[in-house]
């Protein structure tokens, strides 16, 4: 009996890695499997981000800041429009801190396949734990804006604002969820089509802006009406930051229908995604 046979008996192989034959072939346990993987993203992301930023870790805050004083400035002073009675800076950094945690996950994820082609040509992981890692990364993002929505509440409250969190504030964690599988979901897909239509590249980060505006963020949902409502009401991130705004600051409506039709929304997104991704995963280095 030959060395090489006698070596193949006394292997004991943990892993076999075989081509994926079809789109539903896909093994999310592999996943968990790779979660040290996953942690060493997350890590990866958030170190990197503003690793050589003389600022650093204050360009989390900065930003979304920036942006609440501009809006208060042109939509609240100059457009005066309605952020149904409450401060300025907390309706607009309110719906600033969820959209921001979706948007940087959209834009994040679109460019899984080109930005780590890379690493996929040299070396075999479950290519999820990318979109994942950077969701979860955002996630940490968002929860130091949180903290500072919190304090901007506290500090309104104790001038005497009518503030009320209720007991929707259960509703958090299903919010931030939904968020989450929204930004992957259609992350995914549009890093999907990037492989081989490049022009995509340069439309999300616009698409992603005018989406906003498509958001009530800069205006509460109760200040519209009719079809414009109507169409509004079609994006699922509107119900969710509503939603958001109401359990946190007692302000806005909360529409149960609404929140459905997201999170049915997401988990169709999420399925459409995740087989797409599986499918353009097999042949991407051909186009990349």
């Amino acid at each position: 009996m030959s060395k090489d046979i006698l070596q193949k008996q006394t292997e004991n192989w943990s892993m076999i890695i075989k081509p994926k034959r079809h789109w539903f072939d896909i093994n999310l346990k592999e996943l968990w499997a790779y979660r040290d993987l996953i942690g060493l993203f997350v890590r990866r992301d958030f170190v990197a981000k503003y690793k050589q930023t003389i600022l650093g870790p204050l360009w989390f805050l900065i930003q979304p800041l920036l942006t609440t004083i501009m809006f208060v400035v042109v939509f609240g002073n100059i457009a005066k429009l309605s952020t149904d009675g409450l401060p300025k800076i907390l309706f607009y950094y309110s719906g600033i801190v969820g959209w921001t945690y979706f948007a940087e996950s959209l834009k994040a994820t679109s460019n899984t396949f080109v930005t780590n082609a890379n690493i996929f040509g040299k070396v075999y992981f479950p290519r999820l734990t990318l979109p994942i890692s950077v969701v979860i990364s955002n996630l940490v993002l968002f929860a130091i804006q949180f903290i500072f929505l919190l304090v901007f509440i506290a500090y309104y409250y104790f001038l005497g604002v009518s503030i009320s969190v209720n007991i929707y504030i259960l509703l958090l964690p299903v919010l931030i969820i939904m968020t989450a599988g929204l930004g992957l979901g259609f992350g995914i897909i549009i890093s999907s089509l990037t492989t081989k239509y490049r022009d995509l590249t340069y439309l999300v980060a616009f698409g992603v802006q005018l989406w906003m505006y498509a958001t009530p963020i800069i205006y509460p949902l109760s200040s519209l009406s009719g079809t414009y409502k109507k169409l509004i009401l079609l994006n699922p991130m509107s119900s969710i930051v509503e939603t958001f705004r109401y359990v946190m600051l007692g302000s806005g409506t909360i529409n149960f229908n609404q929140l459905l039709y997201s999170f049915i929304v997401m988990i169709g997104t999420l399925l459409v995604g995740i087989l797409l991704f599986n499918k353009i995963e097999q042949s991407f280095m051909d186009t990349v």
